[in-house]
């Protein structure tokens, strides 16, 4: 489809806005990138780097509620909640605990879904045609489980998803477990591979994309933290800091856990939760797995990439703090010290956290902002930003242009603000 080229301003230096931004420049659109710190310094940069088809049910689900506040009973729950008057935060909890049902789980999952089935084969069209040396891997990812019943447990689990969205995985019992993963520890549960999973280094593929994107033509401002809209006749006219503006005729808002904070000029109140993630990266241990694995009951994940080794996960919601508690990284490393025989080694390379956009149904805000009609709003994505990212820089291109959706765009829609 031909049309002249239009300008737009994404705001986010982040994986959705990075694509968002690589979406409309391959439509013909001028687009600059705008980020409030250095591109892809924020919660793209540290985490595990999976694009997991597999990761399709929602938090929110039944008997969850129960669950976590069972978990966070224990010294060392993968989940803490800063104790503090956040009218915000509570108005979340108590949505999140409102979805906590079956039909609630499935509309989350199905919209989910769509998202992740459209991005692998996106991200592998990319890879291969851009040449994107981002350590790209198709092995899978296991769901190891510590007991066995809860191995036997998770059946139920993936009979849903094989069922319901044709996705499945493989089981592997205690003992064939330490056999496709000698890393493991004996004496475990077992484990579930989904093959359909891969794995890829998440700053490396920023890296790559900043060389494509600035080779098209992109202009890329850091250290612009956009405050207000200037605004004429319902529309943006331009994007400012307080000081500085960059005008354009589109306008995306990228922006992960930080969305909030634009909430009066989008006219509306996105409930997007900041869920603090750590990672350490090091080093590949003397006898790393060789496959990506998530520790089910403790909610951490290992991912052995090509040029280092990476322990992250854990959920803390503590605001927008910026500190690093030391005893969250210290849980990582404990938690795959109960499965690996060497879990991780030195030196440290990296100590990071990352605040994921937690929304209270798991599902991201895919739309125009209901103040002005020519801003779109691309956040949310919770914990699946880089799983999600290239179906949603495809659907963001094709709503703002005008363009047949690839996927159903109402499950991301902001409308359902006001259905519950």
């Amino acid at each position: 489809m031909n049309r002249p080229a239009k300008t737009v301003v994404v705001i986010g230096g982040g994986v959705i806005g990075t694509m968002c931004a690589w979406y409309l420049k391959q439509a013909g659109q001028s687009v600059t990138i705008v980020d409030r710190d250095a591109f892809g310094a924020g919660c793209s940069h540290g985490n595990c780097g999976y694009v997991s088809p597999s990761h399709i049910l929602p938090l929110p689900r039944p008997g969850a509620v129960k669950t976590t506040m069972k978990a966070m009973l224990g010294r060392n729950s993968p989940l803490s909640i800063k104790p503090r008057f956040s009218p915000r935060l509570w108005s979340w909890l108590w949505n999140f605990s409102r979805r906590c049902n079956q039909a609630d789980m499935l509309d989350g999952a199905t919209g989910r879904h769509l998202l992740l089935q459209s991005s692998k084969p996106l991200y592998q069209q990319l890879i291969a045609e851009q040449g994107i040396n981002c350590e790209w891997e198709e092995r899978g990812i296991l769901f190891v489980f510590n007991s066995t019943e809860e191995f036997e447990e998770y059946q139920h689990t993936n009979d849903l998803l094989k069922e319901t969205f044709g996705v499945s995985a493989t089981p592997y019992d205690g003992q064939s477990l330490v056999q496709l993963e000698p890393a493991l520890k004996e004496g475990l549960g077992g484990a579930w591979l989904y093959e359909c999973d891969c794995h890829l280094t998440p700053d490396k593929l920023l890296s790559e994309m900043r060389k494509q994107l600035e080779a098209d033509g992109v202009e890329i401002i850091e250290h612009f933290q956009v405050t207000d809209f200037q605004r004429e006749n319902g529309r943006a006219r331009a994007a400012s800091d307080g000081t500085r503006s960059v005008e354009a005729d589109q306008f995306v808002v990228a922006t992960g856990a930080l969305t909030p904070f634009l909430n009066t000029h989008l006219g509306c109140q996105i409930p997007i939760q900041p869920g603090k993630g750590y990672s350490l990266t090091m080093p590949q241990p003397e006898r790393g797995p060789s496959y990506p694995m998530i520790f089910e009951e403790h909610r951490v994940a290992i991912t052995p990439m090509k040029s280092k080794y990476r322990i992250g996960s854990t959920m803390e919601f503590a605001g927008y703090d910026r500190s690093i508690n030391r005893k969250r990284l210290q849980l990582l490393r404990s938690s795959a010290a109960h499965y690996l025989h060497d879990p991780d080694c030195e030196p440290i390379e990296e100590e990071w956290f990352g605040w994921r956009p937690m929304t209270w149904d798991g599902k991201p805000f895919i739309d125009r902002s209901p103040a002005m009609e020519n801003v779109w709003v691309a956040a949310g994505h919770n914990m699946l930003g880089l799983s999600m990212a290239t179906g949603t820089g495809k659907l963001v291109r094709e709503m703002m242009l005008g363009e047949p959706p690839h996927i159903d765009p109402v499950h991301y829609s902001l409308a359902r603000l006001k259905s519950k």
